[in-house]
């Protein structure tokens, strides 16, 4: 072939793979005679049953190396292969693979997991994706964690049969009654943890067990099963068996939701509940802005630098400018220039928050004062009994100085952090929250110096005004005794519906909850929170 002729194949053949997406995939190579066509797109059907049968079948047979060959990282299936088999001791796997939907295919595996003479079954379902390898066109298991087990959920996670990490524990309520995950569903982690945390200390002897390792030390082995029953030591928690359950029953009604129950009296806490998909603590270690319930501080600040009272001025204008930015209230409220503290508080008026927090003597720091010297936010210091989040409100400039007034820029809080809140402004006193006992393990508690009694009747009284007159009113309708309670919605980035927050109070019961883009104050979070405090009255 002569120099021009070969130019001419070439260039042909260019001209071909730029001439339309229906020839992506000739390869220049194949054109040239060098090799074979490379597949792209998403795999076939059959590539799909193929490749699925071919993993299936070597991780029956106990072939790590050859399954993970048919997955897209096969240093890692490898790894948590030969675990299954060495670590995790599970022999006798047999895989039935249900109907695919597309590149995805569900499948059950029924095993057997042996140590030291104790046999017990395992059945669980996964599931995989196939998808084309990026250099080599194959049809490949897309390799996750999961798919080996669906409680592996992280790179690192992996199975071990083996003495467990620590003893069982029963941990039982206030009175005495059993807390079990399988009763109480959200408290599964939370129960892991303080087996984790306190199994030694509880008395009880480790039995051999299925468990997941997870490769962040900060979470608790996950058991999966129990092939020797340990001895279980008893833990006392000041949960509330009753109070825990209306917890449970409550946040099921709306996804992404958490509560806390606090004893405002003690600072124990009687309830803790979530309803999420990822199974994070979010109750007790979400970090997100909290919306008008953070107005309950802001108003102590208020009043305790003297700059109104309950009864003082506190106008409620359509809108008011900050350093530049302009605040709005939310649509419907009708403007109010003659309006006190108490009417804005209870209608929920943000414009008459941010006049108010340029009056001397308020600095940027005094927010952040006031949460951490009165009500013992933002420390970082916190013993709960097991891992939370203290809240956080830092000193801020510009504009986050006024959004920060009401429960926007920079703070962070959770229903944990709300509910104490509650339970500050209406006793005066900062109980940190717990649920166990410190003298278990002689942990310090937090402290921080509280309200004064004028400061906790005004707070008290205006709650009181929100939950029968104002924004909560709908929320608490048809509680008894003496109730309070403060409405929060909560801007997010990405969100197009507003984070719903609502804390309240009955009696000597303080809760608070958070929904997930759950609208206005009421419309989610009030409802869970009414739930609660009816359950505890």
């Amino acid at each position: 072939m002569g120099r021009g002729m070969k130019a001419a194949v070439i260039g042909g053949v260019f001209a071909v793979m730029v001439g339309g997406a229906g020839y992506g995939a000739y390869n220049v190579v194949s054109a040239l005679g060098g090799g074979d066509e490379v597949k792209t797109g998403p795999p076939s059907g059959d590539e799909v049953a193929e490749t699925t049968e071919k993993f299936f079948a070597a991780w029956e047979d106990g072939k790590a190396d050859t399954a993970a060959s048919y997955t897209n990282d096969d240093a890692s299936a490898l790894k948590l292969l030969t675990a299954y088999a060495e670590d995790a001791h599970i022999s006798g796997v047999t895989i039935t693979p249900g109907t695919a939907t597309g590149t995805k295919v569900p499948f059950t595996v029924k095993a057997e997991v042996s140590y030291q003479g104790a046999t017990e079954p395992l059945t669980y379902k996964s599931q995989l994706s196939v998808v084309r390898g990026k250099t080599t066109g194959r049809a490949l298991v897309d390799w996750e964690p999961s798919v080996v087990h669906p409680e592996l959920s992280a790179d690192g996670d992996t199975l071990v049969t083996a003495e467990a990490s620590n003893p069982p524990i029963e941990a039982v309520d206030r009175d005495g009654k059993v807390l079990t995950k399988e009763k109480y569903p959200s408290l599964g982690p939370v129960l892991d943890t303080l087996r984790e945390k306190y199994g030694d200390q509880a008395g009880g002897e480790p039995g051999i067990e299925l468990m997941v390792r997870h490769a962040s030390q900060e979470v608790a082995d996950t058991p999966l099963v129990t092939l020797t029953e340990g001895e279980p030591g008893k833990l006392e928690t000041t949960l509330s068996a009753g109070v825990q359950a209306a917890a449970e029953k409550a946040v099921e009604e709306f996804d992404e939701s958490s509560v806390v129950a606090v004893k405002p009296s003690t600072g124990e806490v009687l309830a803790v509940a979530n309803h999420r998909a990822d199974g994070f603590n979010a109750a007790f270690q979400g970090r997100v802005a909290p919306g008008s319930t953070m107005k309950i501080i802001t108003a102590a600040m208020l009043i305790d630098n003297g700059v109104t009272s309950m009864t003082g001025a506190a106008p409620c204008p359509d809108k008011a400018i900050w350093q530049g930015q302009v605040f709005k209230n939310l649509t419907g409220m009708e403007p109010d220039e003659s309006a006190t503290l108490a009417n804005s508080f209870q209608r929920s008026c943000n414009t008459a928050f941010i006049k108010l927090i340029d009056e001397k003597p308020l600095t940027d720091s005094s927010l952040t004062e006031e949460a951490q010297e009165r009500f013992g936010l933002g420390k970082d210091n916190w013993k709960t009994g097991i891992v939370s989040f203290d809240g956080s409100v830092p000193a801020s400039t510009g504009p986050d100085r006024a959004a920060n007034a009401i429960g926007q820029g920079q703070v962070q809080m959770n229903p944990l952090n709300m509910a104490s809140v509650t339970a500050t402004a209406i006793t005066g006193t900062f109980r940190q929250p717990y649920l166990v006992s410190p003298d278990l393990d002689d942990r310090e508690m937090a402290t921080a110096e509280g309200l004064s009694s004028e400061t906790s009747s005004q707070l008290k009284q205006m709650m009181r005004l929100t939950a029968t007159q104002g924004t909560a009113m709908e929320a608490m309708s048809g509680l008894g005794g003496d109730i309070g309670a403060k409405t929060g919605s909560a801007e997010v980035d990405g969100q197009t519906v507003s984070n719903s927050w609502f804390t309240g109070f009955r009696g000597d019961i303080a809760a608070a909850a958070m929904t997930e883009e759950g609208g206005h104050g009421g419309d989610a979070a009030g409802p869970i929170v009414a739930d609660v405090l009816r359950a505890g009255g």
